[in-house]
């Protein structure tokens, strides 16, 4: 486009001044043309002749061809034209600019006269006395010049064509060859990496060279030139003739390959590295890069030392309270600092830390509980032994004033050697010779201290190792601390618990009963169970569980086991009796919300299984809240499921029913009763464990305890992730002969007959001893009965360990116990009842109630007949019905 641009200016200039050259022709031509036929000899008197136009019309025709011009005219001073180019305008009076001319003198300039515009010269005509007589004009048109100037301007723009061809091919060629020399590379991108090369290479703190194959020096960067000390005309010379390092200039003049070498310039210990550039470019030459190293090797081992301890600060992180065990946090804290950071390391903690209660403040009395780092026979005290470290010691000087305290140099600390001098020498002759003491601190107390010792070729502690044993021994105190909470926490609730669960199984004789308990790898949980003998040869089994561990769960079982305990007491049939415990539960909840307690959370996630087993009948009734069903393992050894409906965990029942199941087993049968920590396991489902069960309880002639072992061996392998409570019990039936069942008519004098059979019932029993009382309890309940209650009425002895006396009506209402007046005639029953029963109650049924009253065989505790009248004066009584 340039060379474009300067031809066509050129053109356009040439043009220009051929037309002004031509224009200025044609003003000398015509002057020229118009003074020399002025000046021709005969003109004056051709002009005096009598036809003048004929006479010079033929000289002038001749003379305008002759000079190139487009007419020669001839006027007189009255501007008659005796000659033109034009005959028509011959004798025609001429008008023009020629008023000069008659004066004398000759002109030229452009007009526009009869031919157009034209460029017209114009002289003068003089006689011999030098007087005007005429005049001579010579008139070029512009056109004409014009044509001049056209007739040249196809060479002009040939030869401008032909010039941009000629500089279009040569400015193509050059940029070709650019190009490919610049690989593509434009002038903006060329000029930006040239900027950038030159900013990047003298502005880099790495020193860069380029030597060619002949061992000679192309460029060396700013930064290259510092660390050799290169002199200013470097470039170009010989590697060997600049002064370096043999070893240096040998490789620099050398084509071998080198990485990270090491070599010595001054004082300075330079990284080079040599690279070939030939496979990246058409010269033979290497580029050689050098670094100093010299800070960076103690940077470098400095940020090792970091690195190591970055790395133990992680070990600790991890390592560190990997259990709740104060001992074995201890231990973790003295092994994750050997070898990286001490040679040895023992940890001192108070006792009070190590039986997870609080310290009530510093106290140089400490425990050795963990050593690491030495022999069998070290010289310090060993683990265990109570050490009471003396004032003055960096030991004690730490726990008193809660700081770390560094002995550099154990040989020159008098104070440290103030314990014990002759363990301390022995100390020394072992090999250690520093030492950093560290408190243990948690919340503002001091649990202990951490003593690290550094032996042999290990440098000495300074500050900044005593700030990073700081950070490992805070870590290892919150630990610690932890550990210290939890084993409190832990103590607590195996006591609470310990307290709270059955510590033996009481007396009866429904059931062979034996169980298990195993508690979860976190600890103490909110599993139980309980066997609870009921009146009438009747045992109650009892499972539950409290979601979670610790002492919240241990305190909830607690909770709900006396609730269980209590509502047995009443004799209320499986389904009523989880009725009021979900109500209870569900008010307990209500109450804990409203205290705004976070330390007592609700009662959430309990579940509870609860069977009667009737031995008389071998009917056992079951009725479970959220929980498991029972296993009924028959005399040859099937295995079935009693299978309730299953009601929502206690307290989430809302109002909701709860239904029992009931079956009736024959003696021998089993009875397997647990809680889900013996049925969850990552590895198989709900099915899966329930046959698992199956197949472990299963078989026939075997014993609870066996049963229990085998259960606990198949299925828990290894300790559980929750609590496992089972319960095994065998079932037994009273024998006939231990029965006795009548009818009772609702007659007051079938009253008489009944309490003479019982009587006999007893003689055949061999209680004679106690027929006496028998028969009043029989007689006063038996009456109650038939005045008070409904039909059906009926009369059971039960012989037991205990003899008991049932009697059953229809009725749903029961008598209580009230002081009676002085002028009641009756109403003193029912304390006779109380008096010569051990225990008596009522318990309810669909078909009516039960009052039941248990005497022991045994007559010593029972009134005789002398005292009986005695006993019967202001004492309570009865309400009768």
């Amino acid at each position: 486009m340039l060379v474009i641009l300067l031809v066509a200016a050129a053109l356009v200039a040439v043009v220009v001044q051929t037309r002004r050259d031509t224009m200025a022709d044609a003003r000398h031509r015509t002057l020229a043309a118009a003074e020399s036929f002025a000046h021709a000899p005969g003109l004056v008197s051709a002009l005096d002749g009598p036809d003048p136009s004929a006479t010079l019309q033929p000289l002038a025709e001749d003379a305008r061809k002759a000079a190139g011009i487009d007419a020669l005219i001839v006027y007189k001073l009255d501007g008659i034209t005796l000659t033109h180019s034009d005959v028509s305008q011959l004798g025609k009076h001429v008008i023009g600019p020629y008023a000069q001319a008659a004066e004398g003198k000759a002109f030229t300039r452009t007009f526009n006269g009869a031919l157009g515009p034209s460029v017209i010269s114009a002289a003068p005509v003089k006689d011999a006395s030098g007087q005007v007589v005429g005049i001579v004009s010579a008139p070029v048109t512009v056109e004409s010049v014009q044509n001049t100037v056209n007739r040249q301007l196809p060479v002009f723009l040939v030869s401008a064509g032909a010039a941009v061809a000629l500089a279009a091919v040569g400015a193509g060629l050059v940029s070709h060859r650019l190009r490919r020399q610049t690989h593509g590379l434009g002038p903006a991108e060329m000029t930006r990496m040239y900027e950038h090369h030159d900013a990047v290479l003298h502005a880099v703190r790495e020193g860069v060279l380029i030597t060619g194959d002949d061992g000679r020096l192309l460029l060396a960067n700013d930064e290259a030139r510092r660390l050799l000390d290169l002199p200013a005309d470097a470039e170009g010379r010989p590697v060997e003739s600049l002064g370096l390092d043999a070893g240096t200039a040998e490789l620099l003049a050398s084509d071998r390959i080198a990485t990270d070498e090491v070599h010595l310039a001054a004082d300075r210990l330079l990284s080079l590295n040599k690279r070939s550039t030939t496979p990246f470019g058409v010269h033979r030459t290497s580029v050689v890069t050098l670094r100093d190293t010299t800070e960076l090797r103690e940077l470098s081992g400095r940020a090792e030392v970091a690195r190591g301890r970055l790395r133990l600060l992680y070990d600790a992180g991890m390592r560190i309270g990997s259990t709740l065990d104060v001992s074995r946090t201890a231990e973790e804290l003295a092994e994750v600092a050997v070898p990286g950071f001490a040679d040895v390391v023992t940890v001192e903690l108070q006792d009070l830390v190590l039986r997870g209660e609080e310290p009530s403040g510093a106290s140089t009395e400490l425990r050795r509980s963990a050593v690491a780092g030495l022999a069998a026979d070290h010289p310090l005290y060993p683990v265990g032994q109570l050490i009471h470290f003396v004032p003055g010691t960096p030991m004690a000087t730490s726990v008193a004033d809660g700081r770390s305290v560094v002995a550099p140099d154990l040989a020159g600390s008098p104070g440290w050697q103030g314990q014990d001098r002759a363990r301390a020498q022995e100390i020394l002759d072992y090999g250690i010779h520093s030492l950093a003491v560290v408190p243990l601190q948690a919340r503002g107390v001091v649990l202990g201290l951490v003593n690290f010792w550094r032996a042999g070729d290990s440098p000495p502690f300074d500050q900044e190792d005593l700030a990073f044993a700081e950070e490992v021994a805070g870590r290892a105190a919150v630990s610690i601390d932890n550990a210290r909470r939890y084993t409190r926490e832990h103590a607590t609730a195996v006591t609470l618990q310990r307290s709270l669960m059955p510590r033996g199984l009481p007396a009866q004789e429904a059931l062979d009963v034996a169980h298990r308990y195993l508690p979860a790898q976190a600890g103490v949980g909110g599993d139980w169970f309980d066997v609870i003998p009921l009146p009438g040869a009747r045992v109650a089994l009892v499972v539950g569980d409290v979601v979670g561990h610790g002492l919240h769960a241990a305190a909830t079982m607690g909770r709900l086991r006396v609730a269980v305990h209590n509502f047995s007491t009443l004799d209320l049939p499986p389904d009523e009796l989880l009725g009021h415990l979900d109500e209870l539960v569900a008010r307990i909840d209500v109450q804990d919300e409203d205290t705004e307690d976070d330390a007592q959370p609700a009662i959430t996630g309990a579940t509870c299984l609860y069977v009667i087993y009737d031995a008389v009948s071998g009917v056992v009734t079951a009725a479970t809240a959220g929980h498991p069903p029972p296993a009924l393992v028959h005399p040859d050894g099937t295995v079935d499921f009693l299978c309730p409906p299953v009601s929502p965990p206690l307290g989430l029942g809302a109002g909701l029913p709860v239904e029992t199941a009931e079956a009736t087993l024959p003696e021998g049968s089993r009875l397997v009763l647990y809680t889900d920590g013996l049925l969850q396991n990552r590895t198989r489902d709900l099915d899966a464990a329930l046959e698992a069960l199956r197949q472990a309880v299963g078989g026939p002639e075997r014993r609870p305890e066996e049963v229990c072992a085998g259960v606990m061996e198949s299925m828990l392998p290894t300790r559980p992730d929750d609590d496992v409570a089972l319960l095994v019990a065998q079932t037994r039936l009273l024998a006939p002969d231990r029965v006795a069942e009548w009818d009772v008519e609702p007659d007051p004098a079938a009253v008489s007959p009944v309490r003479n059979a019982c009587a006999r019932k007893l003689e055949e029993w061999g209680l004679e001893h106690i027929s006496f009382g028998t028969e009043l309890i029989l007689s006063e309940l038996i009456t109650n009965a038939v005045r008070y209650g409904k039909v059906p009425i009926r009369v059971r002895l039960l012989l037991t360990e205990t003899l008991v006396c049932e009697v059953s009506d229809g009725s749903s209402t029961a008598p209580h116990i009230r002081r009676a007046k002085d002028t009641d005639e009756g109403g003193r029953g029912l304390f006779l009842v109380a008096r010569y029963a051990e225990h008596w109650g009522t318990r309810y049924s669909s078909r009516g109630k039960t009052i039941w009253a248990s005497q022991t065989l045994d007559s010593s505790g029972t009134p005789d007949e002398e005292a009986l009248g005695d006993m019967l004066l202001g004492e309570w009584d009865d309400l009768e019905l």
